[in-house]
């Protein structure tokens, strides 16, 4: 089968490699029915992950079939509709039993597809642990509909609740990127005050407010002074960094009021500075991490009674054979891209 592979820093190829089989018996093999590309994946092919091993078949944003199953799996059955968890997690380990998914000790936990294991950009995947990684797709939600659960949608959502928003307050979501998309949907969910986004790029700006009119947009060099003349304390009550650009992590702790929530969950390429004494006195909370997986049934329930709705992002349509030319386009932000979904030939 065909499978996008890193082969070496700054180099993906479509490679040849045989049919994935169930391993360990909480593996599935899952056919892929429709992938995309996150900026994760290029962070892979500029070195930025470490973690990642040369030789992988890339992608972890999919959606697909059960083929078969190993002999303990008992959620999902062949022939099941599923999404596609980012993380790994066994759901026993000490962090997994707290809830801490992201952290979960198994070999494979955390981010394991297409970082550290053969990932979902081909036409046949290994899950492992596929109780906990796969959740069936409900009848009537689409592939489009379903594509970002396991990924982008759940770092929204989780960011947006432990970012712990109330109906009183005002919410600054730095970057209108795929994620800072999926976190707008998600902070809306429970009813805040009042929503601003902050976005450099122009293309970005206006997909929000078309598709978003009641949201304030501003771009950075306007920022602080816009959150401050709209928030009734100062600044936002609750900010969530999801650009992960030079000098967000600034503006994100800039732009909150005292006492406020800080939640980062931006992937960052260069160290940050946490310059504490310009800082001193704001009695700031800081929420950091990654995607956390619990909540994708709840997620495709909440798609499934319409209350979220992230195809608008999918801005481009792909066949796999053509998935080089799907990754020069989205690296390159051609064409107002936002999101790209990859087919089967």
């Amino acid at each position: 089968m065909k499978a996008l592979t890193y082969i070496e820093n700054g180099r993906f190829e479509v490679t040849d490699k045989p049919m994935p089989v169930v391993i360990d018996p909480t593996d599935a093999v899952v056919r892929v029915t429709m992938s995309s590309i996150c900026t994760s994946d290029l962070h892979i092919k500029h070195g930025s992950v470490p973690r990642a091993v040369p030789g992988v078949t890339v992608g972890h944003e999919m959606v697909g079939v059960v083929e078969s199953v190993g002999s303990a799996v008992t959620s999902v059955k062949p022939g099941d509709r599923v999404a596609v968890n980012v993380e790994t997690f066994c759901g026993e380990c000490f962090f997994c039993r707290n809830g801490w998914v992201n952290n979960c000790t198994d070999p494979n936990g955390g981010w394991a597809l297409g970082c550290r294991i053969d990932g979902g950009q081909t036409e046949f995947v290994r899950v492992p642990q596929a109780d906990n990684e796969l959740t069936r797709i409900p009848d009537g939600v689409s592939d489009r509909q379903a594509l970002f659960v396991g990924d982008i949608l759940a770092t929204g959502y989780w960011a947006a609740k432990i970012s712990e928003i109330s109906q009183e307050d005002t919410v600054l979501i730095i970057g209108a990127g795929p994620t800072g998309l999926c976190t707008l949907q998600c902070v809306a969910l429970f009813n805040p005050k009042r929503i601003i986004v902050c976005e450099l790029d122009e293309v970005r700006r206006e997909f929000v407010k078309r598709h978003y009119p009641d949201v304030v947009v501003t771009n950075p060099d306007r920022c602080l002074a816009e959150v401050a003349g709209l928030s009734e304390h100062g600044s936002a009550d609750r900010v969530i960094e999801v650009a992960g650009a030079d000098d967000t992590f600034r503006l994100a702790w800039q732009a909150a009021r005292p006492n406020a929530i800080v939640t980062v969950v931006a992937l960052y390429d260069e160290p940050q500075i946490l310059p504490l004494p310009d800082m001193y006195g704001k009695n700031l909370t800081f929420k950091t991490g990654g995607v956390d997986g619990c909540d994708c049934e709840e997620i495709l329930q909440l798609i499934a009674d319409g209350r979220i709705d992230t195809t608008p992002l999918i801005t481009h349509t792909f066949p796999f054979s053509r998935i080089l030319e799907a990754y020069d386009l989205f690296e390159n932000r051609r064409d107002n891209v936002i999101k790209v979904a990859i087919l089967p030939d």
